[in-house]
């Protein structure tokens, strides 16, 4: 950020206004399990400095691991808001269904 000795993942310049803002983005470290399924988990922070986000977009790749079998699945894509594939230690079919993605303000 131009004059400033803070640092943030996203930084914004209106080119009519010259107006800056940003966004500094904390993962919590929590992850989703079968000990908190079909309950939201914060996880990450996102502290907006005149922003608003609207809308989370899952692209990128996510890590899995299998519940019973721990067979680790390196590359989990949730751009269509699935992910089928099959575990080969436990001999089964495995998927990632009915993602959300919600922003809450603190």
């Amino acid at each position: 950020m131009s004059g400033s000795r803070g640092e943030a993942n996203f930084v914004f310049r209106c080119k009519m206004c010259k107006r800056e803002s940003s966004a500094t983005i904390k993962l919590t470290g929590k992850t989703y399990g079968p000990d908190n399924s079909g309950k939201p988990v914060k996880v990450a922070e996102v502290d907006n400095r005149g922003l608003e986000f609207v809308e989370f977009i899952a692209d990128g790749v996510f890590k899995c691991q299998g519940e019973e079998s721990g067979y680790k699945f390196p590359e989990v894509n949730l751009d269509d808001g699935e992910w089928f594939d099959y575990d080969e230690k436990a001999g089964e079919e495995v998927s990632i269904t009915e993602v959300k993605w919600e922003f809450v303000k603190a």
